[in-house]
């Protein structure tokens, strides 16, 4: 009895030729539109895990198509004449016109049939399946009680399950299993078949459909490692933006609006803060400011950007920060302080550079004594206008050894605003604004009373800023 569908059975209809040929056409330039897609992510970020897994679902598509196109020029062929006495010609011997062979590994040279028959014991196998199994046709194909010897010992009892079932039960078989070559090499099959029954009913043979899935399985194994490893990667960004962050929180001052300093007596520093996130959230970076009492009654203003981000940058600044807390409060002067600084960035395990400013207020005397290492000079609004402050001599920091860092002696005025920033705050991704936008703020800044309300203002206008990197303001008014 035929089994009901065997791989060297012709179809009886088969569709028009222009039909076909435009299906051809359709994923042969599908195909190559995904193919262009796989190289390009295989040129750059070798050691992106996204761009893997992109790639590894690009691979898996181009052998989809591979198979589809392969299936379509065999239907686009029709099916293999036949002799007069009904067999097919041998495959090795193509007639003219016959199209080309499968290329290796493709699908269609990956699919067989075989059929079992209960009642004399004959066991039929297709051209395909010799090939998948590595079995020379000589030696005859396997019997159901022979073909378990050819599988891994562990995959025995599954194949088992499924015969007994589909010929005891009737229950049809669909499942994968390992095949074990000649040659060494291991192969994975998926099955399906069914019983087929005579007309009493009853089990007369049993036929199956047996697919190589082996690239297609390895593919997806593929594909399933990079997803995986995207996972993991996206893990650890997320845990180190968080970690970023509340250190950021830890270290930075929690102010919840304008700080007085020194607390008591005239000439106070009215002080107030902001912190400025890049465009990008996960662009955690080095920058602090900061502003403290110091134990002689003068007042410490600070802000600073170390290159990096993430949990390097972070926890370099919070070093950064701690050492120069410490240094100002033993009465370390401001340029000798930027000197210590760099040395100690200098000698860090993880070298980076950054740029410091840091400023010492005298309100007895209103002087301002500072030292810059390569950082923004603090800007200083008096009457309406600002302008920046002429610098110092400052390299910056862990950029050369040995370095000596000028100080310059400046007065305020009761009434004047000193704004101390990192360079993000005013560099854009298009690149049009500059110092510049923040001296444009004079005028309104004249008519704010508190450092809280000029930091507001500098919030409203550089707040929905497109910035490339994080940033900080640091806003201080001299008090009467």
């Amino acid at each position: 009895m035929p089994s009901p569908l065997f791989a060297d059975r012709p179809a009886p209809r088969f569709p028009e030729h222009d039909a076909v040929d435009a299906l051809i056409d359709r994923t042969r330039r599908l195909r190559g539109d995904v193919d262009a897609v796989r190289r390009g992510s295989a040129v750059i970020g070798e050691d992106d895990p996204q761009l893997r897994w992109q790639r590894a679902l690009c691979d898996l598509a181009v052998i989809h198509l591979d198979d589809l196109d392969e299936h379509l020029g065999q239907l686009r062929a029709g099916p293999p004449a036949r002799s007069a006495d009904g067999a097919a010609p041998e495959p090795d011997l193509p007639g003219p016109g016959a199209p080309a062979a499968p290329r290796p590994g493709s699908l269609v040279g990956r699919v067989g049939s075989a059929e079992w028959n209960l009642l004399t014991d004959e066991v039929s196998w297709s051209e395909e399946l010799y090939r998948i199994f590595g079995r020379e046709p000589g030696a005859g194909p396997l019997s159901l009680d022979e073909l378990p010897s050819v599988l891994p010992p562990e995959d025995q009892p599954l194949l088992t399950a499924m015969v007994t079932d589909c010929l005891v039960d009737g229950k049809p078989i669909d499942g994968e299993f390992h095949v074990l070559r000649p040659d060494g090499r291991t192969r994975t099959l998926h099955m399906m078949g069914e019983p087929v029954l005579d007309s009493e009913g009853c089990t007369a043979s049993m036929w199956a459909v047996l697919r190589d899935v082996s690239e297609l399985r390895r593919g997806e194994r593929t594909v399933g490692r990079t997803r995986d490893s995207v996972r993991r990667r996206e893990h650890i960004v997320r845990t180190e933006h968080r970690m970023a962050v509340e250190l950021q929180e830890a270290v930075l001052p929690p102010w919840p609006g304008s700080l007085r300093l020194p607390q008591q007596g005239p000439g106070a520093l009215d002080v107030a803060a902001h912190y400025l996130p890049s465009e990008s959230s996960s662009l955690i970076g080095g920058d602090w400011y900061d502003a403290m009492e110091l134990p002689d009654g003068r007042t410490l203003l600070t802000v600073g950007d170390l290159t990096g981000h993430g949990i390097p940058a972070t926890s370099a600044m919070a070093m950064m920060l701690g050492a120069l807390r410490g240094m100002a409060v033993a009465g370390i002067d401001p340029g000798a302080l930027m000197g210590h600084l760099n040395q100690l960035l200098e000698s860090s395990i993880q070298p980076a550079l950054g740029s410091a400013l840091c400023c010492r207020f005298d309100r007895a005397t209103g002087i301002l004594s500072w030292a810059q290492a390569g950082h923004p000079a603090p800007l200083l609004f008096r009457g309406g206008t600002g302008r920046p402050l002429p610098p110092p001599d400052g390299v910056l920091l862990g950029a050369a050894s040995g370095v000596t860092y000028e100080q310059e002696d400046v007065r305020l005025l009761p009434g004047d605003v000193l704004v101390l920033h990192t360079d993000g705050l005013t560099r854009r991704s298009d690149r049009s604004a500059g110092p510049e936008a923040l001296l444009g703020l004079a005028p309104r800044f004249a008519r704010t009373r508190t450092a809280q309300e000029c930091v507001r203002t500098v919030v409203e206008e550089f707040g929905g800023t497109e910035r490339l990197d994080d940033a900080c303001v640091l806003i201080a008014r001299i008090g009467a």
